[in-house]
């Protein structure tokens, strides 16, 4: 699968984020956690594309980026899904960092949708059903955005 979306403003992104949430609402969990891989330069709209998920998700709270804390968790009253993590890779030197923190039994939980900025940063460890999301500047306005699986498709 690949899908390719163009945005030039914050609130375009956000939409692009929800479109996918309702994809996402659609779709019953698998044996795993759906896990979202965000790979893109310092201002390429990760987090907002992650602020329209959670808005099409049906949290409330304001999504800001966990860099400090690394992950925060979020209920999600939605078909099949309890839990939505958004974790921020950006300050993780080390992958056990990330590994203490108990990812692996986050990833394993079908119940939980989990989203990961600077996943490139750890991209080894990730599911092999993990849905990449690419941010590209193609101006100073436009991004590019592309969503693929691991293998491509």
């Amino acid at each position: 699968m690949k899908l390719r979306f163009f945005t030039s403003a914050p609130h375009q992104t956000k939409k692009a984020g929800e479109a996918l949430a309702k994809e996402i609402l659609n779709t019953a969990p698998g044996k795993k956690a759906l896990v979202l891989a965000l790979v893109g330069d310092l201002g390429g709209g990760k987090t907002t594309f992650l602020q329209g998920l959670a808005r099409g998700l049906g949290i409330k709270q304001k999504i800001t980026s966990p860099t400090f804390i690394i992950a925060k968790r979020f209920s999600v009253s939605a078909f099949g899904f309890h839990n939505f993590y958004h974790i921020d890779c950006y300050r993780i030197q080390k992958l056990k960092e990330l590994l203490d923190l108990g990812f692996k039994k986050i990833i394993s939980d079908p119940h939980n949708i989990v989203a990961v900025e600077w996943a490139d940063k750890i991209r080894n460890i990730f599911p092999k059903s993990t849905l990449w999301i690419n941010f590209e500047f193609v101006d100073k306005n436009k991004r590019e955005i592309i969503l693929k699986s691991r293998d491509g498709r």
